[in-house]
């Protein structure tokens, strides 16, 4: 299997500032998932109960088109030219930050012969005998070349890759009900309050648009709700279980129209689904 490609400066921007940063908070391993098509990080979907989020924690998936992170995209192999491998996404992120560095140091930081470029090889490390994967980064800048191998897993086996895609195919389905929350920094700040006051949160969305969040003590109850929110779809119960499914929408630059080619969302276990 062969993958091989440069980033775009946009790509390498959005992974830097925005979603390595969102991964690495959820867990120290995740999945790249790379198609023909696209582009993924994936979080927790092959778990201890190997799909659902109901036994190994919240689930995150970022999704991305592959012109928007590459160009020169090239995999390839005998899984439908599906590649998946494990990583350590602090790794991954300093290796881009520093690709980033010496990337800056060239006066055609611009230019396609100054493009960072990625890639799967097997190398032979230091003090073994037989050959280990990694994702190599290539850099050039003015004064300096820079190639940084970062350690992966074995890519995974045709049907590890099937069992990954079902997990993603069973991420990807709505919830009953799904609510569109017009002020997000509002309700991380409502949260971030409401983890002071208790370690469980109670959440009901209804079918007419409310939204209600409250901590129970047994001396305080404190809460909020958000009401007569526009709602997005009603559906029916998601086949993988009770979760909590939170779905990022992102804009393109300038207007209020939704960027089909990034979806990033998290799919988060519940204690108790209620009636």
């Amino acid at each position: 299997m062969k993958f091989k490609a440069f980033f775009t400066d946009d790509g390498i921007a959005l992974l830097d500032k925005r979603f390595l940063p969102a991964m690495d908070k959820v867990g120290r391993v995740c999945h790249v998932y790379l198609t023909p098509t696209h582009a993924m990080l994936l979080h927790n979907l092959l778990g201890p109960t190997g799909t659902g989020p109901d036994g190994g924690g919240p689930q995150c998936v970022a999704q991305f088109a592959k012109d928007l992170l590459f160009r020169e995209y090239s995999v390839s192999s005998r899984n439908g030219n599906r590649v998946a491998f494990a990583i350590d996404v602090a790794l991954l992120h300093r290796a881009l930050r520093s690709a980033l560095a010496v990337h800056a140091q060239s006066p055609a930081a611009g230019d396609a012969s100054a493009a960072i470029q990625v890639k799967l090889v097997n190398k032979l490390p230091a003090g073994s005998r037989s050959p280990s994967p990694f994702l190599t980064f290539e850099t050039k800048g003015a004064r300096s070349a820079v190639v940084q191998d970062v350690p992966i897993s074995r890519p995974l086996s045709r049907s590890d890759v099937e069992r990954l895609q079902a997990a993603l195919d069973s991420a990807q389905e709505l919830p009953q009900t799904l609510v569109q929350v017009p002020d997000l920094p509002q309700l991380q700040s409502l949260v971030d309050r409401l983890k002071n006051v208790g370690d469980l949160l109670t959440v009901a969305v209804t079918q007419y648009g409310d939204l209600h969040l409250h901590v129970a003590t047994s001396l305080v109850t404190v809460g909020s709700e958000f009401r007569k929110l526009h709602i997005l779809g009603v559906h029916g119960i998601a086949p993988g279980g009770a979760c909590l499914t939170v779905i990022f929408q992102y804009f393109i630059p300038g207007t209020r129209l939704t960027d089909k080619s990034i979806s990033f969302y998290c799919r988060l276990p519940v204690l108790d689904p209620g009636s």
